[in-house]
């Protein structure tokens, strides 16, 4: 009886102990996982990550007067923090933004769709760590400060809505000479002027119907001394800094031209009747500008329409700009009006670009007053002399070669690259 006992209590010690053993080894085996809370802002992924494969996405509005773009970007960080440019996704809408000043809610529909493509690009696990940006240009900058606003306060609940990295700075006007740096920023990315110190930068040159944009990195010190320190900007990008000239001339020069070239006879429908020098003998047609169409007519027979287009155009600009320096020493990139003429022109190729002389806009502009009116667009004539006057203002020799591209290795050279890089560039350092 005694020998049952001991060996049934032998028997629970041994349960007993097995029971602690067992209960220890779990609870040495296991460790909660620790909170993480989630976070709204985050910088790329550094070179050497291995979230991602080292690839950081990037997704850019670009919201313009005509219509909203968007742009998402795909990057490999390498190099030392240089990164490469995997992949661009591309899409517009139309109209724009300012369409909808007056009911911001309806713009919804259209940014919603653009978010819809960036987030099929873009792998769920990289959204919230990919930041969604908005940068409106010259649309938005003619509306009042409270219609805009009020737009932008609706894209900013889209953006905060979507499952992307958005920050109450992603979503803004574009300054003007921001937008130029850009550009610049883009241009040079693509060319390879921004890969290390001793490759050469390339400048830049903008020409739309309201303004003119200037942008280079001064190679001498004197430059930056001798220049307004105004057109003066510094900026980290890429592990360096950076030092660009950039103006940006906002007299509406060009399109202040087309509405005084003339002399002006109102009439009593709210129209205007104007005789230009620019516009061949003949012509007759409408132009309109700030809701007011002006009723054109070219000069009387005879008259030396090159001669005098040019000696308004020189009026006009006189004192209006100033010559930049180095501007004979340092290549030039030109987009817009420089890129669209050129192709009127036939001096390079729609689709591939090309080069083209500065001493070349003045020709065409002497052969094409001169000759028969262009029925496609009769202010060839103004805008060729307006050209050529206007790089002559800015310090450009007539031998000046100037390259004129839409795309750059196969990318558009547009500021939104350089835009989503600055952005990125912000979050790293936050």
């Amino acid at each position: 009886m005694r020998s049952k006992m001991a060996a049934l209590f032998l028997l629970l010690v041994l349960v007993l102990v097995l029971l602690l053993f067992l209960q220890r080894f779990s609870s040495s085996s296991y460790r909660p996982p620790p909170h993480r809370p989630a976070s709204h802002r985050t910088g790329p992924t550094q070179p050497g990550s291995s979230e991602g494969d080292g690839l950081q996405y990037g997704v850019m509005f670009d919201a313009g007067s005509t219509g909203t773009r968007v742009h998402v970007f795909r990057f490999r960080m390498e190099n030392r923090g240089f990164p490469s440019l995997d992949r661009e996704t591309f899409r517009a809408i139309k109209p724009g933004l300012s369409a909808y000043a007056d009911d911001p809610q309806k713009c919804s529909a259209g940014i919603m769709a653009l978010l819809d493509l960036a987030r099929s690009v873009v792998p769920p696990s990289q959204w919230t760590r990919t930041p969604v940006v908005l940068k409106a240009t010259a649309g938005l900058r003619l509306l009042p400060g409270d219609k805009a606003e009020q737009l932008l306060d609706r894209v900013r609940a889209l953006f905060r809505e979507s499952p992307f990295l958005s920050t109450e700075d992603g979503v803004s006007i574009m300054d003007g000479t921001d937008e130029g740096i850009s550009a610049w920023i883009t241009i040079n990315f693509l060319t390879g002027g921004l890969q290390g110190p001793d490759r050469p930068t390339v400048g830049m040159l903008d020409l739309g119907g309201g303004s003119t944009q200037i942008t280079f990195s001064p190679r001498h010190e004197k430059t930056i001394q001798m220049s307004p320190i105004d057109d003066i900007r510094s900026f980290q990008m890429f592990n360096r800094t950076h030092t660009v000239y950039t103006h940006r001339y906002t007299h509406r020069l060009h399109t202040q031209l087309k509405a005084s070239v003339c002399f002006c006879v109102p009439t009593a429908g709210g129209s205007a009747e104007r005789v230009s020098p620019c516009l061949a003998p003949g012509f007759s047609g409408s132009w309109e500008h700030a809701d007011i169409v002006y009723i054109l007519k070219g000069q009387k027979e005879g008259e030396p329409v090159y001669e005098a287009c040019l000696n308004k155009v020189q009026k006009v600009l006189y004192r209006k700009l100033s010559a930049v320096p180095e501007a004979a020493d340092i290549d030039f990139y030109a987009f817009s009006f420089y890129y669209d003429r050129a192709v009127n022109l036939q001096a390079i190729d729609e689709a591939t670009g090309g080069t083209i002389r500065v001493s070349d806009y003045g020709q065409a502009a002497e052969r094409v007053c001169r000759g028969p009116p262009h029925l496609q667009n009769p202010f060839l004539c103004l805008d060729l002399v307006y050209i050529s006057v206007l790089l002559q203002e800015l310090g450009f020799p007539a031998h000046k070669q100037l390259r004129l591209a839409r795309t750059v290795r196969q990318v558009e050279a547009s500021w939104a690259l350089g835009a989503a890089f600055q952005h990125l560039e912000a979050l790293r350092r936050d």
